[in-house]
């Protein structure tokens, strides 16, 4: 019997998901401009994503080991749930008192939390859910689904934040996290618990830590990938505020036209997740395809300002339709690879190495941009990114091609 990947279980998450982004997105939008009306401040903005990532760093490597040992779901539907109460109680404070600065830190970095808490879970839970050899096809619906969602709900969430207020869309975001833990909730699978009969203490945590540690120290191409990962991720990251600024001052170009680099990037995501969720690549070309495509991205984005506007278009159109492909075929091979109990702590190193790179390249590129041409900057952090996937993905081309194409889940206790 042929398998199909729209199980109930991947349908419910799929849904829980999609709902969680409608929300997070009209959420988001509204608590971007609620902060910048109310104090007029840049660097007031600018302090609330510092305080946001502290948790990125803190969460994953005290929840990882606790979350290997324990049932994921309940971590899932728990915390959309008191995501739910936070917004919704957030909103009742808008529409009851006045808007305090000191308040909202808190209450971005309790959201935070719950944010990298969230993301822990849902990445060990989510490939459980995708059934056996259609991973990815469910990794492309999963790349696919916050850009789709972030093109419709940003010009509706516009509509509300005008129509409805702060207040309201605040309380609209409570209520998709309420739906999404409904939604959630009805997922049957069976987890077990893993405590081996002990309690879990400081000792535990610092075993379970060093067993993880241990494992990637074995595992070279899995160490290749995610060093990769995170300097091209951190890179890509710290071009925001070149890419703003060169739009902004560069004669003949706009920040309309700087919009439309998402659009253009969206339609090749969504041309080549069609592509990808209806065909699938032998195993043994894998890795070439992933290393051309990783060729391929940072030799565009060292090309990007320095040609016509049209070409940059087309330019981030190709980079997204191939972007969505290699981003696909990489998660579905990384957690097919990953053994299930090391799971959430594997993927919270390499969580922790990507927040670490964006902080550190955010601020190298915004230091550089202060000084350079703004397409020197792009070029040479490009060029960099090329080099270093040289050093990794290439040289450790034998073992990074082994998680690659390993068909099998090795994770299987």
């Amino acid at each position: 019997m042929k398998q199909k990947l729209w199980t109930k279980n991947f349908t419910l998450i799929t849904a829980a998901s999609a709902l969680g982004a409608v929300g997070g997105i009209a959420g988001s939008f509204a608590l971007s401009f609620l902060v910048f009306d109310e104090t007029g401040s840049t660097f007031a903005s600018a302090l609330i994503f510092a305080v946001q990532l502290i948790p990125y760093f803190v969460i994953p490597l005290f929840a990882a080991p606790w979350m290997d040992r324990l049932p994921r779901k309940p971590f899932l539907v728990g915390g959309d749930v008191l995501n739910g109460v936070l917004y919704g109680l957030a909103g009742i404070c808008l529409m009851r008192g006045q808007f305090s600065y000191s308040g909202y830190l808190g209450f971005s970095l309790l959201l935070s939390a719950l944010g990298a808490f969230d993301e822990l879970a849902y990445n060990c839970f989510y490939p459980k859910l995708i059934p056996e050899g259609m991973e990815e096809k469910g990794y492309t619906v999963s790349a696919m689904l916050y850009p789709v969602m972030k093109v419709i709900m940003t010009p509706v969430s516009a509509m509300l934040f005008e129509w409805l207020g702060v207040a309201w869309l605040l309380i609209l975001q409570a209520m998709l996290s309420f739906a999404a833990a409904a939604v959630e909730n009805g997922i049957d699978l069976q987890e077990r618990r893993r405590m081996d009969g002990e309690n879990f203490s400081f000792r535990l945590w610092k075993k379970d830590i060093c067993e993880a540690a241990g494992y990637l120290k074995k595992e070279r191409g899995l160490c290749s990938i995610y060093a990769y990962m995170a300097v091209t991720n951190g890179v890509a990251g710290g071009y925001a505020p070149i890419l703003v600024a060169f739009f902004r001052t560069a004669p003949g170009l706009s920040v309309t036209m700087y919009s439309l680099f998402s659009v253009a990037e969206f339609l090749g995501r969504s041309l080549g997740g069609a592509v990808q969720y209806r065909m699938k690549l032998p195993a043994e070309k894998k890795f070439g395809f992933a290393f051309g495509v990783y060729q391929f991205y940072e030799w565009m984005d060292m090309c990007l300002l320095w040609i016509p506007f049209p070409l940059m278009l087309l330019n981030r159109a190709c980079a997204g339709f191939l972007g969505i492909n290699s981003a696909a075929m990489r998660q579905a091979a990384v957690q097919r690879y990953l053994p299930e109990h090391l799971r959430a702590r594997v993927n919270a190193f390499e969580n922790m190495c990507i927040m670490a790179a964006g902080v550190f390249f955010g601020l190298v590129l915004g230091a550089l941009g202060e000084v350079a041409d703004y397409r020197f900057c792009i070029t040479a952090a490009a060029g960099f990114s090329l080099v270093f996937c040289w050093l990794t993905i290439w040289r450790g081309r034998r073992e990074v091609r082994a998680v690659y194409e390993a068909e099998s889940d090795s994770g299987s206790e």
